[in-house]
């Protein structure tokens, strides 16, 4: 394997690690923070991974580094959780008796997207809910005609021209809060009940919920569909403020999302559910030893 110029290598390691963020794509970047004896690979060498593990630009070293900061690229996606490899390439392996000589440590970080918390509403309980799920960093997007953009300085994304919520295209691991004081829930709800999204959340008083629920099932929504949408929103906190609902939402997405964790895990693993989740995970970064996987002369 050739390795490529450092200047383009550097530039395309940052190009695409930008478009992929932009794209809200999950990969791992990888990057040489120490090398002794003879690596092909030398400190501030650098790659991206894309979610399989695949190296789509830069350099770490041949075979021997590649394919084991690979398998720490995928661990460090599904935990969350970084790591500093030290890669021994002067050992051994499998008694094939062909050292690539030297040693390497590298510094492997995952990106995840942020979760996106979509907020229909432009009232006080959409500006607590816009600055709690910032804090609480969520990527906050406001889909709402009468939605000031000053009024919510925390959202990355403030849309106003969207009458027919044509932009509100959630994904399934996505979050939405319908606060739209009666304006319009229900047709952004048909559209929410026609999407993935996991959750959907209504404020709503018991009164209102029960007339939205009656209209979305006289315009062809079945049961299943009507239980997806949580209203009234937000657990039992007694709240009464425009924050202390914001809260009581917020804390039910977060348990909403701990539970949709655990059942993947379980669904993988009994023994090991929810400790997959990266939001459980301290994001500390851990040091493992590793020797190559395959070895290939010269690194």
């Amino acid at each position: 394997m050739t390795k490529p110029h450092p200047d383009s290598e550097k530039a395309d390691v940052l190009r695409i690690a930008a478009e992929l963020a932009a794209a809200r794509q999950r990969y791992a970047l990888a990057i040489v923070i120490e090398a002794t004896g003879s690596t092909s690979a030398h400190a501030g060498d650098k790659a991206v991974l894309d979610a399989e593990g695949a190296v789509m630009a830069g350099w770490v070293g041949g075979g021997c580094a590649e394919s084991t900061v690979a398998h720490a690229a995928l661990e460090c996606l599904d935990t969350g959780t970084p790591q500093t490899l030290a890669v021994d390439l002067d050992d051994e392996v499998l008694g094939a008796g062909m050292p690539c000589g030297g040693a390497m440590k590298i510094y492997v970080e995952p990106y995840i997207p942020r979760p996106r918390l979509w907020i229909l509403g432009h009232g006080r309980v959409a500006e607590s809910l816009s600055r709690l799920g910032a804090f609480m960093a969520f990527d906050v997007i406001v889909d709402d005609t009468m939605a000031s953009p000053e009024r919510f300085p925390d959202a990355s994304e403030v849309f106003t021209d969207d009458a027919a919520y044509e932009k509100l295209t959630p994904a399934a691991e996505d979050f939405v809060v319908v606060a739209t004081q009666h304006r319009g829930d229900h047709q952004s709800l048909q559209r929410l009940l026609g999407t993935e999204v996991g959750y959907i959340g209504l404020v709503a008083s018991r009164k209102r919920a029960g007339l939205i629920r009656s209209y979305l099932q006289q315009a062809g929504f079945d049961r299943p569909a009507l239980a997806r949408i949580r209203a009234p929103a937000g657990i039992e906190i007694k709240a009464r403020t425009p924050e202390e609902i914001a809260l009581s939402v917020l804390s039910e997405i977060v348990l909403f999302d701990r539970s949709r964790a655990a059942k993947a895990d379980a669904g993988s693993d009994p023994a090991k559910a929810g400790e997959a989740d990266p939001a459980r995970r301290k994001p500390l970064s851990k040091t493992i030893t590793h020797r190559p996987l395959a070895v290939v002369p010269g690194g």
